[in-house]
């Protein structure tokens, strides 16, 4: 495993409009639309003998977003996948009823220092692909909808939204929403926005109901179409959010699943390793002890 802290903790509070808290899930709020987990990774400066290995481990349930802000992650898994991510890129990998997969450094950047920072994301699928056949898709930055608007930066990373859709394959109506100011700007999106809604400030500042609010901070909006806010001049933020899915989500350790049956089968196939293995890699990340997130 790698020495990469990829969990930014902040606790909940209630501002109005907004709660303000960590990364989720929060022990308040379990999701926001169908995003059910989302891991702040880095930035983290690693040296020539520091790199990332993550070995192979299962997902159910669910489709993993990778999006890099700085540095690459060679992604493998079990359909055959292998991939190289770079900064600027989307990795979109749906486990439905089960996939496979390692995340390392590059072989050419495994004795060379290097920089890693990004976000890891987890959206929950609906009930009715819960069990559909694993999927993988890698969009470069140039194939995500990008445009200005008012002093403001869009770039379309996932979903629909503004009357624009990303090429990644979603299964639920959802958005993921990148603004980038260079001027103190205000933004008025609330009419755009729909179903449940989260901002994430990775650098920079914005200004609401009175309150500022700095990186690594994540804000829930109590309703969308009230979202107005100061983004400070060289601020970058993330929109993301959608339609909540209309049952429950349970989680144990990188399954997510509708009925715990579904989680229980999974824990056994992966103890008895019944899972499609990824080609070449012989090490896995062995089951954990009983714990729910």
């Amino acid at each position: 495993m790698s020495n990469i802290d990829l969990i930014i903790e902040e606790r909940p509070r209630d501002i109005g409009n907004f709660l303000v808290g960590r990364l989720l899930p929060f022990r308040t709020r379990r999701m926001v639309g169908p995003f059910i987990f989302i891991d702040h990774m880095g930035p983290a400066a690693m040296m020539s003998h520091e790199n990332m290995d993550v070995p192979p481990h299962p997902h159910i349930g669910l489709s993993t977003l990778t999006f890099l802000f700085d540095g690459n992650i060679i992604h493998k898994d079990s359909l055959g996948t292998e991939v190289e991510i770079k900064a600027g890129q989307v990795n979109w990998m749906t486990a439905g009823s089960g996939i496979v997969h390692s995340e390392r450094t590059p072989p050419y950047l495994r004795d060379k220092e290097k920089s890693l920072h990004g976000l890891q994301i987890w959206v929950a699928l609906p009930k009715e692909h819960e069990l559909m056949e694993p999927t993988f898709y890698h969009a470069d930055a140039n194939q995500l909808p990008a445009w200005e608007s008012d002093g403001i930066s869009y770039k379309l990373v996932a979903g629909s939204i503004f009357g624009k859709t990303s090429p990644v394959p979603v299964y639920s109506p959802l958005y993921f929403l990148e603004l980038k100011s260079t001027a103190r700007q205000i933004v008025k999106i609330g009419n755009e926005l729909y179903g449940e809604t989260g901002l994430y400030i990775l650098e920079g500042a914005i200004e609401a109901e009175g309150h500022t609010f700095l990186p690594k901070e994540l804000l829930v909006a109590k309703d969308s179409k009230l979202c107005e806010f100061v983004m400070e001049a060289n601020t970058t933020v993330y929109f993301f959010g959608g339609d909540a899915l209309p049952e429950p989500r349970l989680i144990y350790w990188n399954f997510v699943a509708s009925d715990q049956s579904l989680i229980d089968k999974a824990k056994a196939k992966w103890l008895a390793q019944e899972f499609s293995r990824v080609p070449g890699e012989t090490e896995f990340v062995p089951l954990p002890p009983e714990r729910h997130i």
